[in-house]
């Protein structure tokens, strides 16, 4: 099991050890906070560099609580994902607070062409290393945005105002991962501004493995009604990381170490909602009815509990992350009403004479599974999409000859019928026109599986978001700390 995420030619992994850089302790300001140093000092993590440091919003030791991003090229030495920061830029210094450490803020200035995601803390009035941090390809990012309020310096009497923020990812486009690298951003005020020129989110593709395209087509071998569900196949998996993911039964520490990958299986079947047998000397017409979409039910049940959505970017709890499915996992190519909504469609079919037609749509499952060693399932919730936006028909004889074995038929037609009012028919049949004769009454459509029991218990909301702090405070003379 693999730790690591990659984009291009950048490499993510995750730290959760630190150093203590600073805190505010005998300041007697209003909040308390500590800002801490990524460590990167494991063999596993060799060759990785952070980006900027954690701030913190209490004094607590975060050693084994939190985890922030560190990254490699992966190229080594020799590629263009890295570079060291030009220089550091004083933002803020300590000096005036009454805290018991000194302490500074520095910015990251980086080489053309490449970007710093957060600022850095630094014991006494130094600037840090240019060798401790990188700056990032600017091609390798998108621009995010000041989030919730982590330390500002009211109260403190320190001789310049300074607020520390944490970064905001944009909503994530279909098929992609926005991910805050866990940095903090910060300002010599008490007001963040709208853009932030450290505010940036790495950035990831949600992978999709393709099992099979869709399950083996139907096909019927006689005049009898076929069974009403097919076989069960395995078509598309999406992998998502771990901060994409809340889970029910693991902090996100315990994530990383077990299942640092998660796995969710779009199981498809086809399911016959449509049979009629012409065993007249007439052409007769069938009238056949399906449900396509899912009630959202079990889907707002799947999405309090993992955190997942179908149809929507969605944000962890956990983590500062936006992400979002794409369209052809979900079925959303044209329309999302059908995952909180089903819509009854109506199809008409001419059979003609010594001819039996099936009309079949199909049916998704989506299960959520774990990447630990068992491949446990997340939740006992599974969610159902019925419909897909197509229906298949298959005949009996084939088309092509009447003697041609089941191995050798046709797969079935595929025709449109997302637009309630479409009649869309079978393939062209026989110019034929006897006396029209009695037809047998349709059969009603097969019922809609039964719903699963409820899963585990929502996660609760993310807090709102700090409110706004005054304007800067006038800067007192200068002079001295008092220790």
């Amino acid at each position: 099991m693999t730790t690591t995420f990659a984009y291009k030619d950048l490499v993510i992994d995750f730290t959760s050890s630190f150093q203590l850089m600073w805190t505010d302790e005998g300041s007697r300001g209003e909040r308390d906070g500590a800002f801490w140093r990524p460590l990167t000092n494991t063999p596993r993590l060799q060759n990785f560099y952070p980006v900027g440091d954690l701030g913190w919003p209490n004094r607590d030791d975060v050693n084994g609580k939190t985890a922030i991003a560190v990254l490699k090229d992966s190229k080594g030495d020799a590629g263009t994902a890295l570079r060291r920061p030009l220089r550091f830029e004083k933002v803020w210094t300590d000096q005036g607070s009454g805290s018991w450490k000194n302490g500074s803020m520095w910015r990251p200035i980086p080489p053309d062409g490449y970007v710093a995601l957060g600022l850095v803390c630094n014991v006494e009035y130094d600037p840090p290393s240019v060798d401790t941090y990188r700056c990032v390809r600017s091609d390798l990012v998108h621009p995010a945005a000041p989030g919730d309020l982590i330390w500002d310096d009211k109260g403190t009497n320190a001789w310049y105002d300074f607020s520390s923020w944490r970064i905001n990812p944009p909503d994530a486009p279909g098929g992609m991962i926005y991910l805050s690298p866990g940095t903090f951003v910060g300002a010599a005020s008490h007001t963040p501004t709208a853009r932030d020129a450290n505010a940036y989110a790495l950035m990831l593709l949600i992978p999709e493995e393709t099992n099979t395209p869709e399950p083996p087509a139907p096909v019927l071998r006689s005049f009898s009604r076929p069974a009403k569900v097919g076989k069960d196949t395995l078509t598309y998996t999406t992998i998502l990381p771990w901060f994409t993911v809340n889970d029910p039964n693991l902090t996100p520490l315990e994530q990383i170490m077990t299942s640092s990958e998660y796995r969710l299986k779009r199981v498809d079947r086809f399911k016959c909602f449509g049979f009629g047998w012409n065993n007249t000397s007439g052409t007769q017409r069938f009238s056949w009815a399906y449900e396509e979409g899912n009630d959202g039910s079990k889907t707002k049940e799947f999405s309090e509990t993992t955190g997942i959505e179908f149809t929507v970017t969605w944000k962890s709890t956990a983590w500062e992350v936006s992400a979002k499915l794409s369209q052809s996992f979900t079925h959303t190519e044209s329309e999302t009403d059908g995952w909180s909504k089903k819509t009854t469609r109506t199809v008409d079919v001419e059979i003609p004479p010594g001819k039996a037609i099936a009309a079949y749509t199909i049916e998704s499952t989506y299960t959520l599974f774990r990447g630990d060693a068992n491949e446990s399932q997340v939740t006992t919730v599974g969610v159902d999409y019925e419909g897909g936006g197509n229906v298949y028909w298959v005949e009996y004889p084939p088309k092509t000859a009447t003697k041609t074995s089941a191995a050798k038929q046709a797969a079935p037609k595929t025709i449109s019928a997302k637009p309630p009012a479409a009649k869309p028919l079978p393939a062209k049949q026989p110019a034929v026109k006897p006396l029209p004769a009695k037809q047998p009454a349709a059969k009603p459509p097969a019922k809609p599986l039964p719903a699963k029991p409820a899963g585990a218990k929502p996660l609760p909301a993310k807090p709102p978001a700090a409110k706004p702090l005054p304007a800067k405070k006038a800067v007192p003379a200068k002079g001295s700390n008092s220790r």
